[in-house]
């Protein structure tokens, strides 16, 4: 006799249909599980084992076999747990397979038979939303699938016990409710910055386009401080973009009682990370810090100081907005829109460029310091200042008047402008200058006469690449809707050009 059950097998944020298939047959007692198991899920056949027997239910003395379908897709995870279970009670009349047909499964087993925690069960929801069935999952998940869609039968059981009298009509089990929407709390606030006029309306405009932003400056300059509060003047995440960081959260079992947020994403991740801890991999090729970021913010600080292949790995997300992880058995991509925010030294020392300080190490510090950056991740970079060291009359002055909340209300309305724009055009799937490809921000972003004659003359004696003269379109569409104008003019070309060259800057002044 066979049994069938359903379960999902994850490739990035989406959920692939397995099929379990439980076969017992006469023989030699054997537990076998086929179909490219990892570790994990061979071990599941004892948990399996150990489960049923704590419920009253013995393996039978027979030849049990499970496949796992395509058995050429590899399976990871201790989610297979449950689904196994379920295909062997099928199979000895525990519980009716019919029933089984119309949910997908996902679970790990505990050995006295209760339902412990996976990670992925959003996606997996989702996933069964889209099939047309429905999802069985441990009750510690229940709260997070819900979310997936307020109409979709949701099984959430604690033991196998109650999933057993559920389907045997002695004991019900109520769909869970969608967990309690996370509190985004009271991020830093830019009233708390004083001084560094300069760099708060940087900040503006990094918030309003979605721009990539360096800041360079000596210790002690509030660059780090400034960075942390980019989160409290960004737009809340949208219905759609909540559900997709979700997933992601999901994914990396970052979603605490099914509690998801509308906040964006911050991550900073310390300069000592690996290659695989930002961009993603392991075994099961788990999403890195640049996905965890998607929609949100990924700050790094003392960018010189991680490793020159670390930031180059950034080079692709940046560009193409998702991260691809290649193994030789199978490929998972994970979407990384994120906006980079970076903070560094001028020098080692700190101080190449500061009015009465000289650098410590000579007129090399900085230029070796600054070449740890590759040229084409600079290139990425739409914004670069100095942000210079705080006058201690600005440290004894009263806190700015303009607080985040008066600066979020202009980057949404800002962003709620561009939204229109890009509509108008066809191009619902983007939300800033910076998602626009550059034959889109070449139509929307159009100089005036004397802007042309301005970027024309700037390319040529500042050298930009080609990025480079799209991503000053970009910031100068930017700077022009944050000024209310329809075109762009000769000052936001001027402006957007004095954002780029900081890091030669600071080189010739070392």
């Amino acid at each position: 006799m066979v049994s069938r059950v359903t379960t999902v097998a994850f490739e990035g944020v989406n959920a692939r249909v397995v099929d379990v298939q439980v076969h017992v047959a006469s023989g030699l007692p054997a537990f076998t599980i086929v179909g490219l198991p990892d570790k994990a899920v061979g071990e599941s056949r004892e948990r399996v084992r150990a489960a049923l027997s704590a419920v009253g239910l013995g393996l039978p003395p027979k030849r049990i076999t499970v496949n796992l379908a395509p058995a050429d897709l590899p399976k990871a995870g201790s989610h297979y747990d449950l689904p196994i279970a379920l295909g062997l009670m099928a199979a000895i009349g525990a519980v009716p397979a019919d029933m089984l047909d119309e949910f997908i499964v996902i679970g790990e087993l505990a050995l006295d038979g209760s339902i412990s925690k996976v990670t992925g069960a959003l996606p997996a929801a989702i996933g069964a939303n889209a099939a047309g069935k429905g999802l069985i999952c441990p009750y510690s998940c229940g709260s997070e699938a819900a979310w997936a869609d307020q109409d979709m039968a949701i099984l959430a059981p604690s033991n196998l016990v109650g999933l057993a009298n559920h389907f045997k009509g002695s004991q019900v089990l109520e769909r869970p409710e969608p967990g309690v929407m996370a509190d985004a709390g009271n991020p830093p606030d830019l009233a708390d910055i004083k001084g560094q006029e300069i760099a708060r309306r940087v900040l503006e405009i990094a918030a309003a386009g979605g721009h990539n932003l360096l800041m360079v400056g000596p210790p002690g300059a509030g660059k780090s401080m400034l960075a942390s509060r980019l989160p409290s003047i960004l737009p809340p995440l949208s219905t759609p973009e909540m559900l997709e960081v979700s997933m992601l959260q999901s994914i990396a079992g970052l979603l605490e009682g099914g509690r998801i947020s509308r906040a964006r994403p911050f991550r900073s991740p310390h300069h000592s990370a690996t290659m695989a801890a930002m961009v993603g991999g392991g075994v099961r090729a788990h999403p890195g810090e640049v996905s965890l970021s998607h929609l949100g913010v990924l700050f790094l600080d003392e960018l010189p100081e991680f490793s020159p292949q670390v930031l180059d790995s950034l080079r692709q997300p940046l560009e193409t907005g998702e991260t691809a992880i290649a193994r030789a058995n199978h490929r998972v991509t994970y979407p990384s829109r994120f906006q980079l925010i970076a903070a560094m030294n001028p020098c080692r020392c700190g101080m190449a460029g500061e009015p009465g300080r000289t650098c410590a190490r000579g007129p090399r510090c900085a230029g070796d310091y600054q070449a740890r950056i590759s040229g084409p991740l600079i290139d990425r970079v739409d914004i670069q200042i100095e942000v210079p060291a705080v006058a201690a009359s600005d440290l004894v002055m009263p806190r700015p008047v303009e607080d985040s909340r008066q600066v979020a209300e202009r980057v949404a309305a800002e962003r709620d402008v561009q939204v229109s724009r890009l509509a108008a055009l066809g191009h619902t799937h983007m939300r800033t200058n910076t998602d626009c490809s550059s034959a889109i921000i070449e139509e929307i972003a159009a100089p005036d006469v004397s802007g042309r004659k301005l970027l024309q003359d700037a390319v040529d004696a500042m050298r930009l690449s080609a990025r480079g003269y799209h991503r000053v379109l970009r910031v100068a569409r930017t700077l022009s809707d944050l000024a209310g104008a329809e075109t762009v003019g000769r000052d936001a070309i001027a402006e957007a050009l004095g954002y780029r060259g900081t890091i030669g800057a600071f080189q010739a002044a070392a």
